[in-house]
């Protein structure tokens, strides 16, 4: 063992013993109320045409057509991606709450949207020339997430939309499965194309789903981006626009790939100094100064997304190390931050940081 490995080997064993005279628990839960809220915001959107940002490559003349004639199934909520978690934030608000007041404005929504003859529409989209590198990998992590979402769901409207679905997912497993060996250098980036975000749900999918090589091509990528990562410049966020931490992603990414000793021992060699508070810029929530900006609200989203992730990487550390407490801590604070500006008044934020509140207050402690 090199003198290096020994320091940080020692050092782990030093916290799983450091004396933790209590835990702090995360206390932020969805409730009705809020999910009736949040489900009237994605409602208001899913079928809202404009404005609308597209990533749109033109091959030819007859290629220039409106967002709901490219994307039929989702043209909505500014953007393609956008407009994908949207609707998984609708299958997730119905499956949480049933008996949800808007919960037929939902299925009506998923009805019109997500049909056979749409979905088709969207996947030859992606198979046209020029289009390889659409939304990768943050649009195409979220629609294996609501695959994901509806593979697990005991409904019957939910197994049309799924069986509806399938080959649009199938698009995206292949393009997965294309570029991933492809691609020698991760995107260590604050916003849509950050590698460890694109794998992270895209593994949640290949367990779901069963599909073991899929599954082993993500977890070979994932060690081979990110394993060898030390002394990770945590000081450096946030970028000023970013609405993920890209080292916070990482490391709620490899505790999906790494057995919970190998990731104790490999996140106090990432972020070694989180057990004694510091980076303090990367556990201090940001500060949004408009809410009208639509890069500026992107802050918004990472205080939540940084919340879920500390979460996470938290429940995956030992019971008695040090950084669980300041990683718990922080996420609630970040949470705070946070929900009271999901519903701002401004389009800029509204059209997509409902979906990170709801899966911050939806995902299992697990």
């Amino acid at each position: 063992m090199k003198p290096r490995q020994f320091v940080y080997v020692s050092a782990v064993i030093l916290f799983l013993n450091f004396p933790v005279t209590s835990q702090t628990t995360n206390d932020k839960t969805l409730t009705e109320t809020q999910a009736s809220h949040f489900a009237a915001l994605a409602l208001k959107c899913v079928t809202k045409e404009y404005p609308n940002k597209p990533e749109h490559v033109m091959n030819q003349s007859d290629d220039v057509r409106s967002p709901k004639v490219l994307h039929p199934a989702f043209y909505g909520c500014y953007d393609w991606h956008s407009s994908v978690h949207g609707h998984w934030m609708l299958v997730r608000l119905l499956r949480n709450f049933p008996n949800l007041k808007e919960a037929a404005q939902i299925r009506a929504a998923l009805n019109e949207n997500l049909t056979s003859s749409n979905i088709r529409t969207e996947a030859d989209y992606m198979k046209q020339p020029n289009r390889q590198s659409f939304e990768r990998t943050y649009g195409w992590a979220w629609l294996l997430k609501l695959a994901e979402e509806l593979h697990s769901w005991d409904d019957s409207d939910g197994d049309a939309w799924a069986e509806n679905l399938q080959p649009l997912v199938d698009v995206i497993v292949s393009s997965y499965k294309s570029f991933l060996p492809k691609q020698n250098y991760p995107i260590r980036t604050g916003v849509h194309p950050n590698t460890a975000f694109g794998l992270a749900f895209a593994i949640d999918y290949a367990k779901a789903v069963g599909d073991h090589a899929f599954e082993s091509l993500l977890d070979e990528r994932s060690r081979t981006y990110f394993s060898k990562d030390t002394d990770y410049p945590g000081a450096w966020e946030p970028g000023g626009e970013d609405f993920f931490s890209p080292a916070l992603m990482e490391a709620d990414l490899m505790k999906r790939v790494l057995t919970p000793a190998e990731f104790a021992l490999w996140f106090h060699r990432f972020l070694p100094s989180v057990r004694l508070g510091n980076p303090t810029t990367l556990l201090q929530p940001a500060i949004v100064t408009d809410r009208s900006d639509p890069k500026l609200v992107h802050l918004d989203g990472l205080n939540l997304s940084r919340a879920w992730c500390m979460r996470k990487i938290a429940l995956a550390l030992p019971a008695r190390d040090p950084a669980r407490r300041v990683l718990t801590e922080s996420a609630n604070k970040h949470a705070n931050a946070a929900l009271a500006h999901v519903a701002s008044g401004d389009y800029a934020g509204e059209h997509w940081l409902a979906s990170f509140a709801v899966f911050l207050l939806t995902t299992p402690d697990k």
